[in-house]
Order: structure tokens, then C-alpha cells, then sequence
């Protein structure tokens, strides 16, 4: 099952919503900001109930509980209920899919429609004349693998054929991911903040990315001499875990405090908003550069891996330490 609520639900509300998912199946993976997957083997077994009924439960008791509805899908597989929930209209409803319904029911739908497919992937789909999930379906994997990429080809059309192996995993609502540089000394110097600050990005996107998850948003805390300080939360375009996107945004944000002679004693860089990794659409790029960044990156984290956190990084975070 899969439990879509409504668009920018607090997180009170949220946790709330959980709650009740958490009461009809104890098997729940937690997708903030306002989704859940739920695993239904045991719920069926003790409501004596068919995995519809299941939904209606559910969907009547945060209507009566909590005043918040939902849209709820069921399906054979994460892909199969993740795309359910999406076909059902606001403000709530269910839609549970058959197992021998699949096959037709995805086959229908128009790719973009397909969980895991994000718009520049369909869009590319699209001008190879591939409209619909049934057609992802009955391209051959090589063909689909030389438009989007091996590992996202091979999911695509896997999951347009309903195949998707991935079980729920428990998991509650993740907290945010925190790193920190304390300053041995109060310092001006411009250059030696903005190295520290590129260090905790490092370190954040390697924390993320070991935890298999993604930030919506970073926020950044300026901690002064005297201890006053400084914070500000921006979004990222799409969840990320990469570097590349983290630097930018933290660089953006460190630029808008408008430091000039501020002594600083601390940096604060927490990744908030966290979803799983999985979750996040293998966006196409086109930007070259950036696709051997991430494939550099993967390499890095693998020495790093072997040899320890410290042995590799970027020069300038380097020449700062020395």
C-alpha cells in the first residue's frame, strides 16, 4: 500500500497520519514529506479483510481522526501501488490493482505516469515514440538502457513490466543529517570560511549518501564570537545527495548572509527534508560535466570506503587544513 497525503502537510500532521498507518500494519517505511509505504501480509491476516477494505479503513480514519484525507494505492509491488495512488484524485480516495490486472492497467497509462519516471526522462521517451508504459514495456531493455542510462533503462522497464523486487522496509520518519566545524580560533578570513564550509558539504553528501537518502532542503547556521548567530533554510531544485548540488546551494546561502567582518567561531550544515534515495527520479542531464562529477564522485566514495574519509577530498579543503 501505498498512502499519499495532502500536498505540504505539516510535520505534526504528518506524524499523525503515521500513526494510523502505523495502527492498521506495523510494517511502515516512512517517505516524507507526506507519503508511506505500508506492507499488508500481516493487516490482512488480522482484519480478516480484502486489501481494498484495507484503504477504505485507513482513509476513514484519518478523515474522522484527524481531518485529513488521503489517496491510497495497493498493488503487487512498490511501483504498481506507488502509481495507483497517484492516478486517484484529490483530495483522496482508493485505487487498489489486482495482481492480474497489472500487465493492463500500467499498459494504459501514459509513461510520465509511471512511478520512478521523472518528466526529462519521459520527455525523452516521448521523441522516440514510446507514449505509454505499455510500450516501455515491450521495447527491448538495450534500447530503453541507450536512452536513459543502464541502471535507470533497466528499472524503467522493469517496472513498466510490474517487476519490482524491492520489499517495504521499516523505517519512521528519518531525522535530519547534522554536521558541524568548530573553529579553533574566531576567524575573518573569507576564503578559509568558505573551505570549511565546502569541507561540511563533503561531509553531509557522504553521510547522505552511506544512509541512502536524499535532502529536500539545507539549512545553513552561522555561530559568531559571542555567540549570536545567523540561520537560513533554502530548498534544493530536486532531492539531492551529490555534492555538486549541495555546494551550490550552501555557497548561495553563506553569500546571503553578507558575513564582511563577522567573526566566526562555528559552521552548522544540516540536510533537511530527507527521503530515501530510491525515491528520487534519475533525472536525465545534459550537462556532460556534471554526469562525470557523479561519476567521479561514486569512485571517490569507494576510496574513501577503503581507506578512510580523510584520505581524499577537494584541494581547497586541503590547503585550508594545511
Amino acid at each position: 500500500m501505498h498512502v499519499r497525503g495532502p500536498d505540504r502537510l505539516p510535520e505534526q500532521a504528518y506524524r499523525q497520519v503515521l500513526e494510523q498507518v502505523a495502527e492498521l500494519s506495523p510494517v511502515v517505511q516512512a517517505l516524507p514529506p507526506s507519503a508511506a509505504l505500508v506492507e499488508l501480509k500481516g493487516a490482512l491476516r488480522y482484519y480478516g479483510a480484502d486489501t481494498r477494505r484495507l484503504g477504505e479503513i485507513l482513509r476513514v480514519r484519518t478523515l474522522s481522526r484527524l481531518g485529513i484525507d488521503v489517496r491510497v494505492g495497493i498493488g503487487s509491488s512498490i511501483t504498481v501501488a506507488a502509481t495507483a495512488s497517484a492516478q486517484v484524485p484529490h483530495p483522496g480516495g482508493v485505487l487498489a490493482i489486482a495482481p492480474g490486472e497489472v500487465t493492463d492497467w500500467l499498459g494504459r497509462l501514459p509513461v510520465e505516469a509511471l512511478h520512478g519516471i521523472g518528466p526529462r526522462q519521459a520527455e525523452v521517451l516521448r521523441d522516440y515514440g514510446i507514449h505509454s508504459v505499455g510500450l516501455l514495456a515491450a521495447v527491448a531493455p538495450a534500447t530503453v538502457q541507450r536512452l536513459l542510462g543502464g541502471r535507470a533503462g533497466r528499472m524503467a522497464v522493469d517496472r513498466a513490466r510490474g517487476i519490482d523486487p524491492r520489499p517495504v522496509v521499516p523505517r519512521a520518519l528519518p531525522a535530519s543529517a547534522t554536521v558541524t566545524c568548530r573553529f579553533a580560533r574566531h576567524t575573518l578570513d573569507g576564503a578559509g570560511a568558505r573551505a570549511a564550509l565546502l569541507d561540511l558539504v563533503v561531509k553531509l553528501g557522504l553521510l547522505l549518501r552511506r544512509r541512502g537518502q536524499a535532502a529536500r532542503a539545507l539549512t545553513l547556521k552561522l555561530t559568531f564570537a559571542g555567540n549570536s548567530s545567523w540561520e537560513k533554510t533554502r530548498r534544493l531544485a530536486e532531492p539531492s545527495a551529490h555534492d555538486d548540488d549541495l555546494r551550490t546551494l550552501a555557497y548561495q546561502v553563506m553569500d546571503a548572509a553578507g558575513l564582511q567582518r563577522g567573526r566566526l567561531a562555528a559552521l552548522t550544515l544540516k540536510g533537511e527534508d530527507l527521503i530515501d534515495a530510491d525515491h528520487v527520479a534519475q533525472q536525465i542531464s545534459l550537462d556532460d560535466a556534471r554526469e562525470d562529477r557523479l561519476v567521479a564522485e561514486a569512485a571517490v566514495d569507494r576510496v574513501r570506503d577503503k581507506f578512510g574519509p580523510r584520505v581524499i577530498g577537494p584541494a581547497a579543503v586541503f590547503r585550508h587544513a594545511s
